[in-house]
């Protein structure tokens, strides 16, 4: 052996005959089932192949390839795995000139043969397994790297390799189904098809370029759905697991867009495929680096949102095929509620992989989705229709609610931009219970930025509110800003929702906990002015409870008052306040303890029917309480005025005027205003007699006032435009009229204390004295 390498180191030109005549004895060999000599010709040759480097061994090569696809051809599993370890050794050999004219095919094939090997013998069939696995692998490296070779990615490659690797992956349980001792664990763990398929499947996803991970996914994919392996999902996440972590981070959002497109391929399959597609959607999305899902952000979240409303369609029709009955098959609820369970917690999992202002844009992208009775063309009448709608509502609420509760954001302007917020507020009003708490908890979850929530948990009224641990910090500008623009917003859904009959203990746990959030949160002494105001009016409510509610609502707000006066006064360190709340509590857990959450806001709530008979010692007084804070600072004028909610947008909205009849507005109240209509209508004694006529001829009176304003709208219609700019014109000089009386009245110097001096013409003339000259009277004197 060593004459022979010697002799083919120093003619390097005779080694393609070398290699002939060895393929050829090897071959002659085989065939009579002569092994020994095989065994000689195949370590000769690895020797030669590991010693010659040289530009010529290509030639070479071709001989080695035909002896070991001869040995992998033999039935004979030594054989096999003899000609797999040449030719792993031949794989780590890196060649210094490139082969033009070798093709792998017949190995890729071979090798994918062997790790599907169904032998009788475990141990045999585990060697072969691993021989077939380590020979992929020893492909891969050979080619990976090697431009002018046949492309190991595509797909009819990939449609062996990986499939045969997964194969290996997902039969670890034979292999260790004898439980051997620790000693023989560990060596067997070494020598496991299963690490090994794992190992070269990470190599294999590592070596792969932006445009091959799509050809090295599809297999994967393909395997899972062939198999049935999403329903118990273990090994699909496993799968995507190895996937996620050896690809290159930047390629992360391929798999993730391979996903979804697998999902909507999927869209007719059963709800657990589909759930296990989504789960390990969600899975990826974890690993994925932040901010790595990819440019279409919207379009992920626009399958999972599109999955969601099909699944509700299926849910609610019973088939897959909405109304063809074509190939139905019997769709179970509970399986299809699982389904979107798992679809909200991946567009959880998604949102909160992104960048704050990504979250931002996915929140309004899903707020736009909710259908909402303002929009009356997402909204479907009919039975069928309505529970299609409050399904979406619901589900589309839950999944905001799970992107809200990973948002940190610390400007509240830029968290919930106005039209997000009109859209959400406009959903906390519906009568539907379930999505009102959605609401409030979307709310809750962007306002809390420092973790109180839960410290408000159950509701009490406590002595001493250091033991909650509160995180308070100053309200920034920001924040005052939020509040200025939309405080009365809130103020009003927060009342509007306390007066809702079908409210339960959770409601009014988080209408609790969003009025104690905006106190630490966002308040300034305004916005506290402001929140002692609602509550007062939402005990107000329950108090002069013209809404009809039950017992248990009333009494259920005048434990909210309760418990929320009795943090906030503590709050806000003022003794007398603090005072005033402890000394009402007192009286209620004396005369009333069913105004109390304590006795309210329990399993078996303890009310009582005779609230419309109780002393005015247990209740808050708006006075009192205005007195109090009053001599404080507080602005006693506000904390005195009931709060009574504003108009809504909405309601704005529908009252806009069109131009015309803004002009013909404005022009009314100017005539009204103007000195000629106040000289001409001398004041009217009012008697029994006009109001009577007032009333009989208010219809004519209304139509001559539609007439007249028709008329003036008209006039600013068709008119030419010098005869409005000639009427316009003649307002503005009346007023600049007016204008300058008052301007020479106020500018007009004071007389002169040694009166008028003459001047050199001989006109008296006014001259005006410094301030610090002028003699004052002793009174005007400070």
């Amino acid at each position: 052996m060593e004459k022979l390498t010697f002799y083919a180191l120093s003619a390097p030109e005779k080694l393609d005959r070398i290699g002939a005549y060895l393929s050829e004895r090897l071959i002659r060999d085989v065939s009579r089932h002569r092994y020994g000599y095989v065994c000689i010709a195949m370590e000769a040759l690895d020797q030669l192949l590991m010693a010659c480097h040289c530009q010529s061994i290509n030639l070479f090569v071709e001989s080695f390839l035909k002896m070991v696809a001869k040995l992998l051809e033999s039935e004979k599993p030594n054989l096999q795995i003899l000609g797999t370890n040449s030719f792993v050794k031949f794989a780590n050999i890196e060649e210094d000139t490139p082969s033009y004219h070798r093709s792998y095919d017949f190995f890729v094939s071979r090798f994918s043969e062997m790790c599907h090997s169904s032998h009788d013998d475990l141990d045999i069939r585990t060697k072969i397994r691993m021989s077939g696995i380590k020979g992929l692998q020893g492909v891969v490296r050979k080619t990976v790297n090697d431009e002018l070779q046949a492309n190991i990615w595509d797909p009819q490659h990939m449609d062996k390799i990986v499939p045969s690797l997964l194969f290996n992956l997902q039969h670890v349980e034979e292999t260790e189904s004898r439980s051997p001792s620790p000693l023989q664990a560990a060596e067997k763990e070494k020598e496991s098809p299963t690490e090994l398929a794992d190992r070269c499947l990470r190599e294999l996803l590592g070596r792969a370029a932006y445009g091959n991970i799509k050809n090295a996914i599809k297999p994967v994919l393909i395997h899972l759905d062939n198999h049935s392996l999403w329903e118990p999902k273990i090994f699909a996440t496993y799968c995507f697991r190895i996937i996620m972590y050896s690809i290159q981070p930047q390629h992360s959002h391929l798999v993730i867009q391979q996903l979804l497109g697998h999902l909507d391929a999927n869209s007719k399959s059963a709800a657990t495929v589909r759930a296990g597609i989504v789960e390990v959607l969600s899975e990826a999305a974890v690993i994925a680096a932040s901010g790595s899902v990819g440019p279409t952000v919207l379009e992920v979240f626009n399958t999972l949102l599109r999955q969601l409303r099909l699944s509700i369609d299926y849910a609610l029709t019973g088939s897959y095929d909405c109304g063809t009955g074509i190939g139905t098959k019997i769709i179970k609820e509970h399986e299809e509620r699982m389904f979107q369970e798992a679809v909200i917690k991946t567009i959880g999992s998604f949102a909160s992989t992104l960048p704050t202002y990504q979250q931002s844009e996915v929140m309004v992208f899903i707020m736009n989705k909710v259908p909402l009775p303002s929009m009356q063309q997402s909204l479907e009448a009919g039975k069928a229709g309505e529970n299609r709608n409050r399904l979406t509502q619901i589900m589309l609420l839950k999944s905001l609610l799970q992107v809200s509760v990973g948002f940190q954001c610390s400007n509240m302007l830029t968290a919930l931009p106005s039209a997000f917020l009109d859209r959400l507020l406009s959903s906390a009003l519906m009568e539907d219970a379930e999505i009102r708490l959605f609401v409030l908890e979307i709310l809750i979850s962007f306002i809390d930025r420092h973790g109180n929530r839960q410290k408000f948990s159950p509701i009490s009224t406590i002595s001493d509110i250091s033991v909650l641990k509160l995180k308070v910090d100053k309200c920034s500008r920001q924040d005052t800003v939020f509040m200025k623009k939309h405080g009365q917003q809130l103020y009003r859904h927060i009342y509007l929702i306390c007066k809702e009959e079908s409210n339960v203990q959770a409601h009014y746990e988080a209408l609790y906990s969003m009025l104690m959030l905006i106190s630490i949160e966002l308040a300034n002494e305004e916005v506290m002015v402001d929140l002692i105001r609602l509550v007062l009016a939402v005990q107000e409510i329950a108090q002069i409870n013209e809404d009809n509610l039950s017992t248990y609502n009333r009494c259920a707000l005048f434990a909210l008052g309760a418990a929320y006066l009795n943090l906030i006064s503590q709050l806000t360190t003022v003794p007398t306040f603090c005072q005033h709340i402890h000394e009402v509590i007192q009286m209620r857990q004396k005369d009333a303890p069913f105004l109390l959450p304590e006795d309210v806001f329990v399993e078996e709530p303890k009310l009582s029917k005779s609230l419309d008979h109780l002393g005015p010692e247990v209740f808050f007084w708006q006075s009192k309480i205005s007195e109090v804070l009053g001599g404080s600072g507080y602005n006693s004028d506000r904390l005195s005025t009931p709060y009574i909610p504003q108009l809504t947008d909405e309601d704005r909205l529908s009252k806009r005027k069109s131009i015309g009849e803004t002009i013909s507005l404005q022009v009314e109240v100017e005539s009204r205003n103007s000195p000629e209509r106040e000289q001409r209508a001398p004041a009217e004694e009012i008697t029994y007699e006009t109001l009577k006529k007032a009333i009989v001829d208010s219809v004519a009176v209304e139509e001559q006032e539609r007439e007249r304003r028709r008329q003036v709208v008209e006039k600013f219609q068709k008119a030419p435009f010098e005869e409005i700019a000639a009427h316009c014109g003649a307002r503005a000089t009346l007023l600049q009229s007016k204008l300058n009386q008052i301007f020479e009245i106020t500018i007009r110097p004071p007389p002169s204390p040694s009166g008028t001096i003459t001047a050199a013409y001989g006109q008296p003339q006014n001259h005006s004295i410094p301030v610090y000259e002028m003699k004052f009277p002793d009174l005007c004197v400070y």
